[in-house]
């Protein structure tokens, strides 16, 4: 399926675009992502599904002193995001072409992220999809171990019955995770930074659920 994004326009990841045949082998053992950075040593965070990049855009051009890693698995999004990382020279921000919970299970070492973001995910609403939902018992194990020591997730979802599925499932981890409220990201001139989602629910008044996930 081909959403458009293009416009007819070559989109170029270039260097900042990585595809998932670039990474080693996975069983070869784990691989450090904060490598793909010159600046290896920053603070490092990873977005679950980048879409069309707009939140690295906007967070990277603030938080220049840390390193973010998008992870999008759909071919055209993964594209058009680098490739407007590319064009503005963002050189705190990669896109790697992959499945973000499998590149999280098998190449990830422990306690690397200091924060994750997972914003508006695919809400699989047919029961038999729930499996696809990206939070699972198995992959909130994995996320508090790629998480540093008092790593945080953020999560943000419109979408009522998978807000009830994430709930239910954060409950059953009470000893991994601490949970907190979500604050909105705002840039140092008061111009909200998030996806384009969130800007619109936001604009418009819309409702949308969030929390934030300390690591114990």
């Amino acid at each position: 399926m081909s959403f458009g994004l293009s416009r007819g326009k070559t989109l170029d990841p270039g260097s900042f675009g990585i595809e998932k045949e670039q990474l080693p082998a996975f069983d070869a053992g784990r691989f450090d992502p904060r490598t793909f950075f010159e600046h290896a040593d920053r603070p490092f965070e990873l977005e679950i599904g980048s879409g069309k990049g707009t939140f690295l855009v906007q967070v990277a051009a603030v938080a220049t002193d840390r390193n973010f890693l998008g992870i999008e698995w759909a071919g055209e999004f993964y594209r058009y995001a680098a490739d407007r990382i590319r064009r503005r020279q963002l050189d705190n921000v990669r896109v790697l072409h992959a499945d973000a919970t499998e590149f999280i299970r098998y190449w990830c070492p422990d306690a690397i992220v200091d924060v994750l973001h997972l914003y508006f995910s695919d809400p699989w609403p047919k029961k038999r999809h729930h499996k696809r939902r990206v939070i699972q018992d198995a992959s909130l194990v994995e996320f508090h171990r790629v998480l540093a020591p008092g790593g945080e997730l953020r999560i943000v979802t419109d979408h009522a019955d998978l807000w009830a599925w994430n709930e239910e499932h954060v409950a059953r981890h009470g000893d991994l995770f601490e949970r907190r409220p979500y604050e909105p990201l705002n840039a140092e001139d008061g111009e909200l930074v998030g996806t384009n989602y969130e800007r619109k629910f936001i604009a418009e008044g819309r409702a949308f659920n969030g929390m934030t996930l300390v690591k114990r």
